[in-house]
């Protein structure tokens, strides 16, 4: 009864201060619900906890009131959107085709056609003058589906058989399929709920996957489905009960073991069989231990494991028999250094190539087996991004590596390893006629108050921009899970660029851009360091003169729309405007509820309320607790109902408490996507919209309008 008067009331407020705003055509006001919140003998009011019910039908239609007031206050860009979008899509070669790899015979590709949203997933047998086989055109699967995104896509090792996943709501749970390639036939035994990774035995009809909790997401089950049976015969073969850790399957690159890894931020776990005998047991490798990472592969007689065992902080590369894997039969290959860090490795016959991290930048080291040689690749520019790319082959002295910079298009490179040449075998193609010469990067350093250098990342149009704080600038920060906001091209950023804006990254502490030091320095107890870097780094800019404050915008994503709801709360006057993508901004509320997708296995990155320490310590930056009667910026705010990353309450709550607590005139704006979730939507046109949308918003504020 208590539940349904609640709702009443909810629905009675709701309605009559959404009359009075529709007659005033004011901003809509959110009722507010006072809700007490007690932890730790604290109790904090939340006024906007009716938000987190997306069935009610009040908060949807609250939702699309946002949404017709956005459309409303920007009305007057609706063409300047068209003509963006219509421009960013210009600049993408419509029809396009990856660059194939070779895989036991077969040369695999993706492929787009013009004005089709989604790939055409493709292969041909022995060359690639064969004949193309096709198998999957998502934009045929896709029709009559607001979303649909098709991943995980593994060919047995008879090559005969496709298993794939797809999502058709943004939640990020898949379906699993199987397709016969030789007969087009999809088989009827369709695997629900699974997070989209996906296992062959070698025996051609034992399939390994990952199940998804139902109201967590959490991916904590390994099952193994026989074909020819359906999904209620199939068994599980390892389950994850420690509400911290998901698990994932993956096999070796030599396809001669099935490993499954369990893992949270600080600690994993992996298991092995022979993927010959997709009945055994899988054993550990070396059990569980807090704060002890470790990956694996397989070479010969032996694993091989990048660790952070034995205080390797920046990681370090061993190896062990396959017969005794256990922790003290490690043998370094790659010793720890401390001003190296080790992202990963790949193995070849011949060759080890080592994927680093060195002064911020990315670096391929190569290194031969017999010891004849050892050396880092060069690449001659001031910042940049440069990975392994896809490398299925074992015996080749060729490696496959992806290199960008902020002028540089993403291209796609075989290098032999022996010889040093490189071979450029595709670059990506700006349409429009891009002039890289145009362009200038700069790699800069902000100093924070204890004296750490931040590097910054920058890129501008020569002939637009002048070093006198005339030209806009836009500032773009992360600094989360170790993640690293490297230096990348992007043709729609020229739409900026090309109209005078300076963009920037903040490569600041909680990303791994100088090590692993540099994440452990912006989490639990130093997040703060973060927020004050992204700060440093906006005052070093105004400071030389890139830009002022009345020209500065900062922008953000998920645990950088957090950034963004920090930096706003502290330092509101350093910008102009800001843009909080899908934003991770009600953290002490979301923390304490364990029924949230992804909530018990960040603990070990934002801590755990449930201990006051960290209660109090988030208490001190969360977003939305902290929103005070003042002036903010102008802030376009965006999120997508199916979020299964942020939900989409949080936005949604944060706006509403601003819009109560702002002295200001300036704009506050919420978009939802009411079909999407944290991504945006699913195809390689539709989803330009948004960032149209988030463009405009900006350029108007500089009175930009074509």
């Amino acid at each position: 009864m208590k539940k349904l008067i609640f709702f009443i009331s909810v629905s009675f407020l709701f309605n009559h201060t959404m009359q009075a705003q529709l007659s005033l055509t004011a901003p809509p006001k959110a009722p507010k619900i006072p809700k007490e919140l007690t932890v730790h003998g604290h109790t904090r009011i939340d006024d906007y906890f009716w938000l987190n019910d997306r069935e009610n039908k009040d908060v949807i239609s609250y939702l699309e009131q946002e949404n017709a007031y956005t459309g409303k206050m920007l009305g007057h860009t609706k063409d300047f959107q068209d003509q963006l979008f219509k421009e960013m899509v210009g600049r993408i070669k419509q029809t396009d085709l990856s660059v194939p790899y070779r895989l036991r015979g077969y040369y695999y590709y993706a492929r787009f056609e013009e004005g089709k949203e989604y790939p055409i997933f493709c292969r041909k047998a022995g060359s690639l003058e064969a004949a193309e086989e096709v198998m999957l055109n998502v934009n045929d699967m896709a029709r009559g589906h607001d979303y649909y995104d098709v991943t995980g896509l593994t060919i047995s090792p008879d090559n005969k058989l496709l298993a794939y996943g797809v999502d058709e709501v943004s939640r990020r749970k898949y379906t699993l399929y199987i397709k016969n390639l030789e007969t087009g036939e999809i088989f009827a035994e369709t695997v629900p709920n699974t997070d989209g990774s996906y296992v062959w035995a070698n025996d051609n009809k034992t399939l390994f996957y990952d199940v998804k909790d139902e109201v967590t997401l959490r991916s904590y089950k390994i099952r193994k489905h026989t074909l020819g049976t359906f999904a209620d015969k199939d068994s599980d073969v390892y389950e994850e009960k420690d509400e911290t850790f998901g698990c994932s399957v993956y096999k070796s690159k030599s396809e001669q073991y099935i490993f499954i890894g369990s893992f949270s931020t600080l600690t994993s776990e992996i298991r092995y069989i022979r993927a010959d005998d997709p009945s055994a047991a899988f054993s550990v490798i070396q059990p569980r231990e807090r704060d002890v990472l470790y990956d694996a592969d397989h070479y010969g007689d032996h694993f091989y494991m990048n660790t952070n065992a034995d205080g390797a902080k920046n990681f370090r590369l061993v190896k062990a028999p396959v017969t005794k894997p256990s922790r003290e039969n490690w043998v370094d290959v790659i010793p720890h250094r401390t001003d190296v860090f080790l992202e990963s490795y790949e193995i070849f016959k011949d060759f080890l190539v080592l994927n680093e991290r060195s002064h911020g930048l990315t670096q391929i080291h190569v290194i031969r087996w017999d010891g004849t040689k050892d050396y880092v690749i060069d690449f001659g520019e001031p910042t940049y991004t440069v990975s392994s790319s896809v490398n299925k082959e074992f015996d080749t002295p060729v490696l496959r590596y992806t290199y960008a910079s902020l002028v540089t298009p993403s291209s796609v490179f075989d290098f032999n390893m022996n010889t040093r040449e490189r071979v450029l075998l595709k670059q990506q193609e700006v349409l429009g006629g891009y002039d890289p010469t145009l362009y200038e990067s700069q790699r800069l350093y902000a100093t924070a108050s204890d004296g750490t250098l931040i590097p910054i990342s920058i890129v501008y149009r020569k002939d637009k921009f002048m070093q006198n704080q005339t030209s806009p600038l836009l500032l773009y920060g992360y600094g989360s899970y170790g993640n690293s906001m490297d230096p990348y091209f992007s043709s729609i950023r020229l739409s900026l660029l090309d109209r005078g804006f300076v963009y920037a990254i903040a490569h600041i502490r909680g990303g791994q851009e100088m090590g692993r030091y540099w994440y452990e320095d912006g989490k639990l107890l130093k997040k703060k360091n973060t927020f004050t870097d992204f700060i440093t780094c906006a005052e070093y800019l105004i400071e030389k003169k890139y830009a002022s404050p009345q020209k500065l915008y900062a922008m953000g994503g998920s645990a950088g729309g957090l950034l963004m709801g920090a930096v706003v709360n502290m330092r509101p006057e350093l910008f102009r405007g800001v843009v909080a993508q899908v934003p991770f901004v009600d953290v002490i509320t979301t923390m304490l509820d364990e029924s949230i997708p992804l909530t018990t296995g960040e603990f070990d990155e934002w801590g755990n309320p449930k201990d006051k320490l960290f209660y109090d310590y988030i208490l001190s930056y969360s977003p939305y607790d902290n929103v005070e009667r003042k002036s903010y910026p102008n802030m376009l705010v965006t999120t997508g109902l199916h979020d299964s990353q942020v939900q989409y309450w949080e936005p949604a709550k944060w706006v509403a408490k601003l819009r109560d607590m702002k002295t200001d005139n300036n704009k506050l704006l919420l978009w939802c996507e009411m079909q999407a979730g944290h991504g945006g939507k699913s195809g390689r046109f539709e989803r330009l919209k948004e960032i149209a949308l988030e463009y405009a918003f900006i350029l108007d504020l500089e009175g930009i309008r074509k």
